[in-house]
């Protein structure tokens, strides 16, 4: 199984940017994309899907984040970034990196692997 490391969550104000950060320890399995989803811990709400980015660079975004969040990857790293403008407080949540979203597609399959999260807060 992959191992998945996210980091550059944080706090920030409403407004503001924060970049994550997902490394991988292998390439995804072909037909399979890199994603970010996020959940807001004890909401009782599913996981959320945010973005997604195929092999080939094309990106899948939620309506939600569609024109402030910017998925991109380096294959030579197997580095997945997602970069977070324009962060308003409903965006807080812990963000999770996953190698398992069906490519062009924000729907995770059944063998995914998911890093441990990263927390991020906006505040008003």
């Amino acid at each position: 199984r992959a191992q998945l490391v996210e980091s550059g969550g944080g706090s920030v104000q409403a407004g503001g940017s924060l970049r994550l950060s997902c490394a991988a320890s292998r390439s995804t399995t072909p037909g399979y994309s890199m994603g970010w989803f996020r959940q807001v811990p004890s909401s009782g709400k599913e996981r959320e899907a945010v973005a997604a980015i195929d092999s080939d660079g094309s990106t899948v975004y939620a309506d939600s984040v569609k024109g402030r969040f910017t998925i991109s990857k380096d294959n030579s790293k197997n580095i997945v970034y997602l970069q977070m403008n324009s962060l308003k407080p409903e965006d807080t949540a812990v963000y999770y990196c996953t190698d398992g979203v069906v490519a062009g597609t924000l729907i995770v399959g059944n063998f995914a692997d998911w890093g441990q999260g990263t927390q991020v807060t906006v505040s008003s």
